[in-house]
């Protein structure tokens, strides 16, 4: 355990959204946030999908990812709009190798609202959380290969392509693809 990340922060404020870790009760709500972004996280989160198959079992996914909070082994955020206070979005940071330090940051948004710049904001404000926050030295980010909004997001915060792994993800279809990775240091980031 890291004492000094007892005290982190739960909620983040960007000018339209509210960041904040998952809470006990936010399960019927995700549950409804996986709903109606199915067709996107069968193929891009099929894990995540999978999980989440009813109200019981997204409130399952949230207090896991709280147990795992604290006990500093993930950190899982939900998007909320500030203004009409609705769940549109995830963001989560797993794989922490706490030797390095890095981590690897996974998200999605809810289908209504991209390409409108929200998730920009998030991704930018999450960067600065992880670096600043988790001391973290490295953040790395994946890709699918034709994920080409999610590529122009992660070099707009300052990512940059580090290679590909061939045949690394396998949708729910059955197919594999293959997989962009972006990585971002501490000291590009300017600390």
């Amino acid at each position: 355990m890291r004492p000094e990340l007892f005290h982190i922060d739960t909620a983040i404020l960007t000018s339209r959204t509210v960041i904040r870790r998952c809470r006990e009760g936010d399960g019927a709500v995700f549950y409804k946030l996986i709903q109606e972004n199915n067709s996107y996280l069968e193929d891009h989160f099929p894990v995540l999908s999978e999980a989440v198959k009813d109200e019981a079992s997204g409130e399952e996914f949230v207090r896991r990812r709280l147990a795992m909070w604290l006990l500093q082994e993930e950190y899982t955020f939900f998007i909320w709009r500030n203004t009409e206070a609705d769940l549109i979005g995830f963001v989560n940071f797993r794989h922490i190798d706490w030797q390095t330090p890095r981590a690897e940051i996974s998200y999605f948004l809810h289908q209504d609202h991209a390409g409108k710049g929200i998730m920009t904001e998030v991704l930018a404000r999450m960067v600065q959380f992880a670096f600043k926050q988790l001391q973290l030295n490295k953040l790395s980010l994946k890709t699918l290969i034709d994920n080409y909004s999610s590529q122009r997001l992660a070099r707009k915060v300052g990512f940059r392509r580090e290679g590909d792994l061939r045949h690394e993800y396998r949708k729910d279809s059955g197919v594999l693809s293959d997989v962009m990775l972006f990585g971002l240091t501490r000291e590009e980031y300017g600390l």
